[in-house]
C-alpha cells in the first residue's frame, strides 16, 4: 500500500472531532483512498492510538464485532444511539465544516 495514503487516512480519521462521527467512505473520500474497506483495514491494522470508535458504516451502525465498546465510548461523548444506529444527519462531521470553523470571521 502507498505509504502516503495510509497516513492521510490516518491523519483525517485523528481530525474527527469528540461528538461527531464519519463513515468510512467519508473518510476515503476526504484522503483520497479508493475504497471504504481500505479505511477499515487501517483502522483494524494499526487504528489502535486513533479515534477509530467515530468511524461507523454508512447507515450509522458500529462494527458489529464492537458495537458495545463503540457505542459506549461514542456516548461518553455526547453521541447517541437510537438501539445500535448513530443518527448521521445529527452527529455526522465534515471536513468542510471543520474548515469553516478553522477560518478566522472576515472583515467587513
Amino acid at each position: 500500500m502507498d505509504e502516503q495514503l495510509h497516513e492521510r487516512i490516518r491523519e483525517v480519521i485523528a481530525t474527527v472531532p469528540a461528538g461527531s462521527v464519519a463513515s468510512y467512505g467519508d473518510i476515503a473520500a476526504i484522503a483520497g483512498a479508493p475504497s471504504p474497506r481500505l479505511v477499515g483495514r487501517i483502522l483494524a491494522e494499526d487504528g489502535h492510538d486513533l479515534p477509530w470508535h467515530r468511524i461507523l458504516r454508512a447507515d450509522g451502525t458500529p462494527a458489529p464485532h464492537l458495537e458495545e465498546e463503540q457505542l459506549e465510548r461514542l456516548r461518553a461523548e455526547g453521541v447517541l444511539a437510537d438501539g445500535n444506529r448513530v443518527s448521521m444527519r445529527q452527529y455526522r462531521w465534515t471536513a468542510a465544516a471543520q474548515q469553516e470553523d478553522a477560518e478566522p470571521p472576515g472583515l467587513f
